[in-house]
């Protein structure tokens, strides 16, 4: 076999290449699937924008969106909260519970001073407290009580609580209550007198007072025998 010169081989090798770079590039094609080779594919190089809606593009990680309302527009359950914040229950119905009474208030109520019931050496006059709102209301136990000049200085002690057993008054509107305002006649005590103004009643558990005022004389305020005393309230204007 003749040699070829150099430059017939450099030739060669040249024309071999070129016929090369002619060729398809099937071997770096993708999978048709099924195990054969098919056309070369055309991938984007950015992704398609997301969109609302549950087929693709759909943004990675959220679930598609399906409807919530059962068909043909059926109502929840019966009892269930509808439109309601979370963690808070609405009322669906039923008969609301009656109110209650509650302890009667300062402004719902008057006080006045009953007709004097004097016994063996004492003097006793009903302290009444009358509803005089719309509403049934409740008193319970002591009243407050002073006996009080014009000026509205405390004439003497504070009254002190006889024994007794306090209950619970209720006080239909126009109803009273009343309780005993007790004290030893001072002409038989001997008892240091003043001549008040005006007595002043404090309801029970209220902070807000009534005042009366006072026509029956002079009252107690100190030396011997000089404690007045409140009782108990109880239904009605007297005893």
């Amino acid at each position: 076999m003749a040699h070829k010169s150099p430059s017939a081989r450099r030739a060669a090798l040249l024309v071999g290449a070129v016929a090369l770079l002619g060729l398809p590039l099937t071997a770096c094609g993708h999978g048709n699937g099924n195990g054969t080779s098919g056309a070369p594919q055309k991938v984007s190089g950015t992704a398609a924008p997301a969109t609302g809606g549950a087929t693709a593009g759909t943004a990675p990680g959220t679930a598609p969106a399906t409807s919530s309302a059962p068909s043909g527009g059926a109502a929840p359950p019966s009892g269930t909260a509808t439109g309601s914040a979370p963690g808070t229950a609405r009322h669906t119905g039923g008969t609301p519970a009656p109110a209650t009474s509650t302890r009667c208030h300062t402004s719902e109520l008057r006080a006045s001073v009953g007709r004097e019931n004097p016994g063996a050496g004492q003097e006793n006059f009903p302290v009444v407290l009358t509803n005089t709102s719309g509403r049934t209301c409740t008193v319970h136990g002591y009243p407050g009580a002073a006996f009080v000049d014009a000026s509205g200085r405390q004439l003497g002690p504070d009254p002190k609580r006889s024994s007794g057993t306090p209950t619970t008054v209720t006080l239909k509107p126009g109803q009273s209550a009343w309780a005993g305002l007790t004290f030893s006649n001072p002409g038989v005590s001997g008892a240091r007198t003043a001549t008040p103004a005006s007595l002043i009643v404090t309801p029970p558990d209220e902070r807000d007072h009534l005042t009366v005022r006072w026509t029956a004389g002079q009252v107690p305020v100190g030396g011997n025998a000089s404690s007045v005393f409140l009782t108990v309230l109880s239904p009605g204007t007297e005893p």
